[in-house]
């Protein structure tokens, strides 16, 4: 029997982001362990972009599904959005990483 460390569970969180209804990225998954791997493999499979990062992905567990990401979140998860952006450059118009950081770090 193999041993798991806690490095090595995976965890995973889902944001769901519309400007014109939210003023931040909510949560709308979030898992860990056999959760987390059936996020993964259904984003894969639905092509949504996976962004790996384990200290985001810690913070995001730590709230609710629903919840808007707190306001110590809005850079990071603006990079996050702006690397998205890139990835699908129809994308752009989904997105105002200006709104996301309400222009504190613009």
């Amino acid at each position: 029997m193999s041993r798991t460390s806690k490095h090595d569970i995976k965890k995973a969180a889902a944001l769901k982001y519309e400007s014109d209804k939210h003023s931040a990225p909510k949560v709308v998954g979030i898992g860990e362990g056999l959760v987390a791997e059936k996020m993964l493999q259904t984003a894969k499979e639905s092509q949504v972009p996976i962004v790996e990062d384990l200290d985001v992905a810690k913070s995001l567990l730590k709230l609710d599904i629903g919840d808007e990401i707190p306001e110590e979140l809005y850079y990071v998860i603006a990079e996050v959005l702006a690397f998205i952006t890139r990835l699908d450059i129809n994308a752009k118009d989904k997105y105002t990483l200006k709104e996301i950081v309400k222009g504190k770090h613009a």
